[in-house]
């Protein structure tokens, strides 16, 4: 029988994660030489060969991707094996490590947390703010165990590594000054703002939801300054300087800013969690993604 390392097979998999040898032993903190060796150790040891050199890279021969399809099913039983094993020496004590986008923290991590020291005190959780692509680096890496990002920035659905939980639907409202003619405008439409300069980010996924939101209403924004920060763009909207969308997660009071609910074509933006896949059977992390459901249900 060949002689299957776990080792071995895991870089391997980070190799075709990130596409070089050298971005793997940056990601695994090994010298580029240890994990040319050890690949040609494990082919070796499969009697296949792994890699083939394509100039300065390396590509993953179909041999490899044949054995990184039964890695996936490994490494998934090794998770659902900790996980019950977890729940046979823990029962509901453990800590749970959270990467959570900078707005998902006040408006849903909190709230989480809070609930949980009441209800289940024993269970810990470690926040730590990461934009989606750091929070997948370190959810796939091992150094958190729960990643939120919106829907859009996460990995496919059929990513062999992670199980994606639909959180939250978040509404976006229309941000303008508190005088505008039309902040107090029955039924507002996007389409009703048109003519106002937007504020939005120059690139990125704000950027994106707000051009695709007025694309589908029937206009593309004019973009009369560029923030990226909710306190500087509503402090912007407030100062009228122009209108916003805000995701309803991510409004803050501000007496000069009114905050109209879209009703007739209201965009959303979709969050989501996301556990390596089989760790979702852990106590704990099905604690934090319960609480993060009921706090996602008292926000919508």
């Amino acid at each position: 029988m060949a002689d299957w390392e776990i080792r071995k097979l895991h870089i391997l998999r980070t190799l075709r994660e990130r596409g070089t040898v050298t971005a793997t032993a940056e990601a695994l903190r090994m010298t580029p030489s240890a994990v040319s060796q050890q690949l040609t150790n494990l082919s070796r040891q499969l009697g296949v060969d792994l890699l083939r050199a394509e100039g300065r890279r390396v590509r993953l021969t179909d041999a490899a991707l044949l054995v990184l399809r039964h890695a996936d099913a490994v490494f998934e039983r090794l998770e659902r094996a900790e996980a019950e094993l977890a729940a046979y020496t823990r029962g509901e004590a453990g800590e749970v490590r959270v990467g959570a986008f900078p707005t998902a923290v006040p408006a849903l991590v909190v709230p989480a947390v809070t609930a949980l020291r009441a209800a289940h005190p024993g269970v810990t959780v470690r926040v730590r703010e990461a934009e989606a692509r750091e929070a997948y680096e370190l959810l796939g890496g091992g150094d958190v165990d729960l990643a939120l990002s919106l829907a859009a920035q996460a990995p496919s659905a059929v990513d062999p590594r992670f199980t994606r939980v639909p959180l939250l639907a978040d509404p976006l409202d229309a941000a303008l000054p508190r005088g505008h003619p039309l902040a107090a405008a029955e039924d507002l439409r996007l389409a009703d703002l048109a003519a106002e300069p937007w504020i939005f980010g120059d690139g990125g996924p704000w950027a994106d939801i707000t051009r695709a939101a007025c694309e589908a209403a029937g206009f593309r924004p004019h973009r009369g300054h560029a923030a990226t920060g909710w306190t500087a763009i509503l402090a912007m909207v407030e100062a009228g300087m122009g209108v916003a969308l805000v995701p309803r997660m991510a409004a803050a009071d501000r007496d000069g800013v009114a905050m109209r609910e879209l009703r007739a074509d209201r965009p959303v933006r979709h969050v989501v969690a996301a556990v390596r896949r089989g760790a979702g059977d852990a106590p704990a992390i099905r604690r934090v993604l319960t609480a993060l459901r009921t706090a996602a249900a008292a926000l919508a």
